[in-house]
């Protein structure tokens, strides 16, 4: 365990460094976040919510999904274990001492909190200071504040499991695009990050509800907003954790699986 908080501490010091890709991204989600607002207000003009999801609410999701990007979105890949994968180099990491699973685990989370802790607080502090209705509001009470926070970690921990997947089936296509351009778009819709999921129709929320991307993201925001009660919260932490343990459990597998079955040519 002392080798993967290592590699961790790391890996996230590493990614600290990277500012200006940091400001980019910064600049990239604050118009992307004023535009999605401005658009999803002429569909309010009409009425005061929808689906009992008022404007309010929908501005802080909309806010707090720019703010925790990478925590939420599939499409981040990294191009340095993709690289090991196509190219050869994963005969070095199959000699370390050590299980290639968590280490690529640990690779993969260090690089999103650390993207997640450069850029939300500028977000965060730009949406404060918009005027009303466009603002962020502030989370309905310290309880939906803290189930924020947990969920928020869990999901990042499931969305991390979710991307394992994407890395081991590229042992098996060769190329990334397929992997990612599927299970991203997929995953960008049943988060909600395409469309509100209390937007959808009722009988797509349910579709959502029995994906692992609707707990990556929706679930988070839409506790602090308020739109998700302390019970459903707590319930929805239950449901985040299972699939965490599925799914790692799975990645886990299939990862000795193809890393026995490799076959490295050269040298």
């Amino acid at each position: 365990m002392r080798a993967y908080l290592s590699l961790f501490r790391v890996r996230f010091i590493n990614n600290l460094q990277y500012r200006a890709a940091a400001l980019g991204g910064l600049s990239t989600q604050l118009f992307w976040g004023m535009m999605l607002v401005f658009i999803y207000k002429a569909f309010y003009n009409d009425a005061s919510d929808a689906g009992g999801f008022s404007y309010r609410q929908l501005v802080t999701t909309i806010w707090l999904q720019q703010a925790f990007l990478s925590f939420v979105f599939l499409y981040d890949w990294d191009g340095e274990l993709i690289d090991m994968i196509t190219t050869g180099g994963i005969s070095y990491e199959l000699c370390r001492p050590v299980s290639l699973y968590p280490i690529w685990y640990a690779k993969l989370l260090s690089k999103r909190f650390a993207r997640g802790m450069l850029r939300f607080a500028p977000v965060i502090l730009v949406a404060l200071c918009l005027p009303a209705p466009y603002n962020l509001s502030p989370p309905q009470s310290l309880t939906s504040f803290l189930l924020f926070l947990a969920t928020l970690l869990m999901g990042l921990l499931l969305l991390c499991a979710i991307s394992m997947l994407i890395y081991i089936s590229i042992f098996k296509t060769m190329s990334p695009m397929g992997s990612i351009g599927i299970i991203g778009v997929l995953g960008e819709f049943f988060a909600g990050m395409t469309i509100p999921i209390p937007l959808m129709p009722l009988w797509l929320q349910r579709i959502c509800m029995f994906t692992p991307f609707r707990w990556t993201g929706d679930l988070p925001f839409r506790v602090y907003s308020g739109h998700i009660g302390v019970q459903e919260a707590v319930w929805g932490m239950g449901v985040q954790i299972l699939w965490i343990v599925l799914l790692v459990g799975i990645g886990a597998f299939l990862m000795r699986r193809v890393s026995r079955l490799s076959i490295v040519q050269g040298g």
